[in-house]
């Protein structure tokens, strides 16, 4: 399953983050992170889903 997220994050990033943790702090820093750069929102996706 953790493939699968990984995936939907490097192509939507927010997605990722939200199908691993929810609604919640990460999921609207990594909406920020993905407005600003759509790197930094990937990275920080794939870190949250692998730090999990």
């Amino acid at each position: 399953m953790d493939f699968i997220r990984i995936l939907l994050s490097i192509l939507l990033p927010p997605l990722g983050v939200f199908l691993q943790v929810g609604i919640g702090a990460q999921f609207w820093i990594n909406i920020l992170l993905t407005l600003l750069g759509y790197f930094p929102g990937v990275i920080h996706a794939v870190y949250i889903i692998a730090k999990r």
